[in-house]
């Protein structure tokens, strides 16, 4: 296993802000290329992406795989994680925020217990540590 490792995406922008676009496409996996542009960032628009939604996706991610990790080092394997992300960016002001909603189904294990694997998790995870700026909160359960 690498101890290291820089992934790479690229984004191709084209006009203005408010009248311009772009294309996103991850490189290191090759495995998608999003459109991006401004009305998707401000408003949302169907079929086009903005860098909050792809920030989401990294932090759901890495979320669960970080309370995956935590639990199955305490020797707990779990049945599932569903993480949403739910990252808010204000016109003018940027990132506001990321909410963690998390439902699990982890055998043996409390809600007690689970609570504090999902804080550890949620307080831990790089992503999360790389967003220290800006308010996380979460909402986990036990399913």
């Amino acid at each position: 296993m690498a101890t290291t490792l820089t992934s790479e995406a690229t984004t191709v922008w084209t006009g203005t802000l408010a009248a311009g676009s772009g294309t996103v496409t991850l490189d290191s996996s090759s495995t998608a290329e999003f459109s991006v542009n401004w009305k998707a960032r401000a408003e949302g628009v169907a079929n086009t992406t903005n860098p909050e939604e792809l920030l989401g996706a990294a932090h759901a991610s890495c979320f669960s795989m970080a309370l995956a990790n935590a639990l199955a080092t305490a020797g707990h394997t779990p049945t599932s994680i569903q993480t949403t992300a739910a990252v808010t960016f204000g016109a003018g002001k940027g990132v506001l925020g990321s909410h963690l909603l998390v439902s699990a189904k982890i055998p043996g294990l409390t809600e007690e217990e689970f609570q504090a694997f999902a804080q550890d998790a949620k307080v831990n995870c790089p992503i999360s540590k790389a967003l220290s700026g800006i308010p996380i909160t979460i909402e986990a359960e036990l399913a």
